[in-house]
């Protein structure tokens, strides 16, 4: 399949004639728009030598503009089918070592440990493993120097948003990584099309993270923020008095130190201004319902991740 000729009945064609189809189980919508993959390309900026982690490569079109440019891949990919044919497509890549391909479940996969460092990451997210895979990237090491992510917009909209439209997922990335959002994708640039508007975004981890001194200070960070979001609507003095064992006079004393008026919302507190609240509790101790480990699911309000539709995407075709 030529890139040159993408379009969605070309892509019909293809997985007819390898005797595949679009699962719906694993949100597969393969994309059929070359305009969308050059300007995805444009975006990752491979070059030769440079090692690129990609998830759900689908059928192999981002797999080979990447290998074109000189990148060296490792791909992941869960459906049996689509390993097969990825096999067939690039038998001389995989021969001479510049595509690896890994056929599992993302999730089930050190992906940090998958490519040595310095390596970039390109990817489709369906919506119910974006916050995952996200966590799993950002916050193990060596982390990526910049991903190029297709996810549902509205995602890409949370992730990115500025104070005032916080979310426990926003703080989590921001924190580790400068975050914008490159372009919209229409779901007509699918073969099937989703039910929803996607967009790419860039995320650029910062070179080291050296805002707080030890691994147990950034997880009582994220304890923070976890209990904060979980009444994401109510006032932060009182929703941190119900939800860590301190008393109300401690969190009015911490909000004062780090300059925040008790009656802010937690959609409303920067990145920065977090770290000062957590410099001013000093021990946040566990939250009332107790340690969960950075990147499980929250409820309430946040539901983090899978709380809307699923964009589809198999990660790249």
């Amino acid at each position: 399949m030529s890139a040159a000729r993408l379009d969605p009945a070309v892509v019909r064609r293809t997985l007819r004639d390898a005797g595949l189809r679009a699962r719906h189980s694993l949100s597969q919508n393969f994309l059929a728009d070359v305009d969308v993959l050059e300007a995805i390309l444009a975006e990752a900026d491979p070059r030769p030598g440079r090692r690129v982690l990609e998830i759900g490569p689908g059928l192999g079109l981002l797999t080979a503009g990447l290998l074109d440019a000189g990148a060296e891949v490792t791909a992941v990919e869960l459906d049996r089918g689509l390993a097969a044919f990825l096999r067939d497509r690039f038998a001389d890549p995989i021969d001479a070592g510049r595509l690896r391909l890994v056929e599992g479940d993302a999730l089930d996969q050190e992906l940090t440990r998958l490519v040595d460092p310095p390596y970039d990451v390109v990817a489709n997210l369906p919506y119910h493993i974006t916050s995952p895979i996200l966590h799993r990237l950002l916050g193990e090491t060596p982390r990526p120097e910049r991903l190029v992510l297709m996810v549902q917009r509205e995602v890409a909209e949370r992730i990115a948003a500025p104070p005032g439209g916080m979310s426990y997922l926003s703080v989590f990335v921001q924190y580790h990584a400068k975050v914008r959002i490159a372009f919209d994708v229409p779901p007509e640039a699918f073969e099937p099309e989703p039910a929803v508007r996607s967009a790419v975004i860039v995320v650029e981890p910062f070179p080291a993270d050296d805002r707080l001194p030890s691994a147990a200070d950034e997880d009582a960070l994220w304890r923070l923020v976890q209990a904060s979001f979980r009444e994401r609507r109510k006032m932060l003095h009182n929703v941190l008095s119900r939800q860590l064992p301190v008393e109300p006079a401690v969190v009015s004393a911490a909000l004062a130190t780090a300059g925040i008026a008790p009656d802010r919302r937690p959609q409303t507190v920067a990145v920065g201004e977090w770290l000062k609240l957590l410099e001013a509790f000093g021990d946040v101790g566990p939250d009332r319902r107790g340690r969960r480990r950075v990147g499980e699911s929250d409820s309430g309000d946040e539901r983090d991740p899978g709380d809307g539709p699923d964009p589809g995407g198999e990660t790249a075709p």
